[in-house]
């Protein structure tokens, strides 16, 4: 079958190949970050993908960055360590000014800066993101930030954050999504001048953080398109995000599927194969048909997003088919490796652990099936 995207699964192939399991598995077992891997990647031009070419990116389409997300997790690493430079600049994109544009961009682009992190889940609201309390109070050439984030990725390993904090209290907004702000926030110059960061230790080698505003000044320069509409900018970006992630579990259900299935043909046990016994071809084939399935979806989301068509209930349907596949394909692995799955060394256990964070975000599974009933199946709101 001919793959029009194959000159972009070879070269990130290619890069992927310099950083092989031993190299995630030390990082993994450090509890680190993939510096070297990440450098590689942007000098490399793959993580500007969506980035337009007058401002130094490549120009290319969602159908393109997807594929270099998936080719990652496909060759045994994770791009949850990068995958925010991809959605996250989209905001920047889409709402910035000419000159926010060509202030950060081009750093953007060549790797001067890193854009990997976006502030806007609360510990008291969650996914409720019109209830969130961080507020910014315009004070003449300036905002004032006070607040509280958590699960905010990638804040250590950024210089930039986008920051979506409310400018009107939710009392006095006509409607509860108005009244919200997106800022950009230079870190080097405000972590320890108004912001606390700390880190959140979890079960995935994911740089995780609450973040602490109090009164943190940011210039009103740095407010993103109009007062107000912030919500609205936020959502924009969610359909990038969610095909994106889904191409990241795809990634994962292919490595799962090739392990298992090599596993199977070497691992010998009453002098045959393990492969030959149905009990371990049924629950691999299964995930393989459904991982299938849910690359269908994310191309589908992918070409209404890139042809400029709302693709909500697509992108969703895509997220939720791949984070599925992707768990149960995990599953199928490891059982098919039995005890040596859970050894570092065959990475079964690492790749596990990773998969599994996509069942709850960026967006739970069980808020996609309330989103498709509701705006696709007519179906009353149930929250």
């Amino acid at each position: 079958m001919n793959d029009r995207f194959q000159d972009i699964r070879d070269g990130v192939r290619a890069l992927c190949a310099q950083f092989p399991d031993a190299y995630f598995r030390k990082v993994d077992e450090a509890r680190g970050y993939p510096d070297e891997f990440v450098d590689a990647l942007t000098k490399a031009g793959w993580l500007a993908a969506l980035i337009p070419q007058e401002y130094g990116g490549s120009g290319l389409g969602l159908a393109e960055a997807s594929i270099i997300m998936e080719e990652i997790n496909r060759c045994g690493g994770n791009s949850g360590a990068c995958h925010g430079q991809m959605y996250n600049m989209g905001t920047l994109l889409r709402h910035g000014s000419e000159a926010q544009k060509r202030k950060y961009l081009p750093g953007i682009a060549t790797g001067a800066l890193r854009l990997q992190s976006m502030a806007v889940t609360e510990p008291t609201t969650g996914t409720d993101t019109t209830k969130l309390k961080t507020s910014a109070q315009r004070k003449g050439d300036r905002y004032v930030v006070n607040g509280q984030k958590v699960w905010i990725s990638r804040v250590q390993h950024s210089d930039l954050m986008i920051l979506l904090a409310r400018t009107t209290p939710f009392a006095e907004v006509k409607r509860k999504s108005d009244g919200m702000s997106i800022f950009i926030v230079d870190l080097h110059h405000t972590i320890g001048k108004g912001l606390v960061v700390r880190p959140i230790a979890n079960m995935v080698n994911h740089e995780t953080n609450e973040l602490f505003f109090d009164s943190l000044e940011i210039p009103a320069e740095n407010l993103l398109g109009e007062e107000g509409k912030g919500f609205k900018y936020i959502l924009d970006g969610l359909n990038a995000e969610r095909t994106l992630i889904a191409a990241e579990c795809i990634g994962d259900g292919y490595w799962f599927i090739d392990r298992a299935a090599k596993y199977a043909n070497e691992r010998i046990v009453f002098d045959r194969p393990i492969g030959k016994n149905q009990g371990v071809q049924f629950p691999l084939a299964e995930a393989y048909i459904e991982i299938e399935a849910a690359n269908l979806m994310r191309f589908r989301a992918c070409e209404l997003f890139d042809s400029h068509l709302q693709c909500g209930a697509e992108a969703n349907m895509a997220k939720y088919l791949a984070a599925k596949a992707s768990w149960e394909a995990a599953n199928a692995c490891l059982q098919t490796h039995g005890g040596f799955g859970f050894a570092s060394e065959y990475d079964v256990e690492r790749k596990f652990r990773e998969t599994r964070l996509y069942q709850v975000a960026p967006i739970s599974t069980n808020l996609i099936l309330s989103y498709i009933a509701e705006h696709v199946l007519g179906l009353p709101r149930s929250f």
